[in-house]
């Protein structure tokens, strides 16, 4: 009789993709579902230690501030070393932070500043840990399973991060301020010797007549490669344009579903939950897709579907198309995350692979802070849809100019560039 265990194993993760894989996936599987715990916990001790809004605002800004401040850096090193170890650095090092993090919840000595403290050395080790996997991944399957693995990889996210995991970590909460932190410490540090049993994975050989270069060296390197390269220059030019979109829509959603779908926070929470769904029923059906499907179109798609997601709740004051609207995007993000990723991984040149990888997570994360304060001023001044109606018209008219592109850039990875 077949072992289902087994069988499921084979499922998810497929012998010929590799032991290494494997590991990888456990180790992100371990990781995200401390990340889910923490997603529920985190804001309810931020708003344990104070109910002032610039501070509570702040942890946010402390997750977001680390890319900035690190990412090229992050990405450069990444090229450098190995990154099966720099992995197991990092979680480790979240996980001695989450320690403390308990220690000071548990003992009563723990105040927002303490809080705010530690969610900027996570986000820290977060961009460092996730460069470096990213950078991985493409070392450890054959290129043409790297969208499958993008896909389980995304799946083992929106699963255990986004739905499995945050109750729980609401209960713990609710029994012991400090429990949480305390098995978020745990699954980082169970993550981090997962990660460990892979073989080495050291990304750059120097030659003898090269020398060493210096990190600046390296990362003025990975900008000019990347503004050297047409279709993927594009391809981060895309990224960073609708995520300006999107942040000034999403900057103002929780205050959106109160007002103009009159949902309460108990409904504000099934809307996250929908877009979850999404993204586990897109994370499913990526295999299927790619193989149907041209990347082109699926990109095409994919931002055919977020303009109008923006133009639907520009529209509606109805939860149930809301929610509809929400498990769709969730299916696009989930889509359009594993196919850009997977075109990168693709195209850029293994050496170079953390460095550009860097540049893709730091536009990302300057498009989402450009947005949300045009989200913000513009459902101040205009309305609390104002921000939607951004978000269509300046995602219609950006997937107009980038539709002829997508072709150029799916293809970026069919003949290899060199550094």
């Amino acid at each position: 009789m077949p072992n289902p265990v087994a069988a499921l194993i084979e499922v998810v993760a497929p012998a010929r993709m590799g032991r290494g894989f494997r590991l990888l996936l456990s180790a992100s599987a371990v990781a995200n579902m401390g990340d889910g715990i923490s997603l529920a916990a985190g804001p309810l001790l931020v708003a344990s230690q104070t109910r002032d809004p610039l501070l509570v605002s702040l942890a946010l800004f402390c997750q977001y501030l680390p890319t900035l401040l690190f990412g090229a850096l992050a990405g450069a090193i990444a090229d450098r070393t190995d990154r099966r170890q720099l992995m197991a650095v990092a979680n480790l090092g979240r996980a001695g932070v989450l320690v403390v993090l308990a220690g000071t919840i548990a003992t009563g000595v723990v105040n927002i500043g303490v809080v705010l403290a530690a969610l900027f050395v996570l986000g820290t080790a977060e961009i460092f840990a996730d460069l470096a996997a990213s950078s991985l991944l493409p070392t450890l399957v054959k290129r043409e399973d790297l969208g499958i693995a993008n896909a389980r990889l995304s799946s083992t996210t929106q699963t255990l991060n986004g739905l499995v995991a945050p109750p729980i970590g609401a209960f713990l909460f609710a029994i012991g301020m400090a429990l949480p932190f305390a098995a978020n410490a745990a699954a980082f540090a169970l993550a981090a010797l997962l990660v460990s049993r892979l073989a080495p994975a050291l990304a750059r050989t120097v030659s003898p007549d090269e020398g060493p270069t210096s990190l600046r060296a390296d990362i003025v390197e990975g900008v000019r490669w990347l503004a050297g390269h047409p279709p993927m220059r594009t391809l981060v030019l895309t990224i960073i344009a609708f995520n300006v979109t999107f942040g000034a829509a999403w900057s103002v959603l929780v205050l959106y579903a109160g007002d103009r779908l009159g949902m309460d926070e108990v409904g504000f929470g099934f809307l996250m939950t929908a877009m979850a769904v999404g993204g586990i029923i897109g994370t499913a059906a990526y295999g299927r897709l790619e193989r149907r499907f041209s990347l082109a179109d699926i990109m095409r798609v994919g931002l055919l579907i977020e303009t109008g997601t923006h133009l639907v709740l520009g529209l509606t004051t109805l939860p149930g198309v809301a929610f509809a609207t929400f498990v769709l995007f969730g299916a696009h993000a989930s889509i359009w995350g594993t196919t850009s990723s997977t075109v990168r991984q693709r195209a850029v040149p293994h050496e170079l692979m953390g460095r550009v990888g860097s540049v893709h997570t730091i536009g990302s994360t300057v498009g989402m802070l450009v947005g949300t304060p045009i989200g913000g001023l513009l459902a101040r001044t205009y309305g609390i849809t104002a921000p939607f109606w951004f978000g269509f018209i300046g995602s219609a008219i950006l997937l107009a100019i980038l539709w002829r592109q997508f072709g150029n850039i799916v293809h970026a990875g069919d003949h290899p560039a060199v550094a």
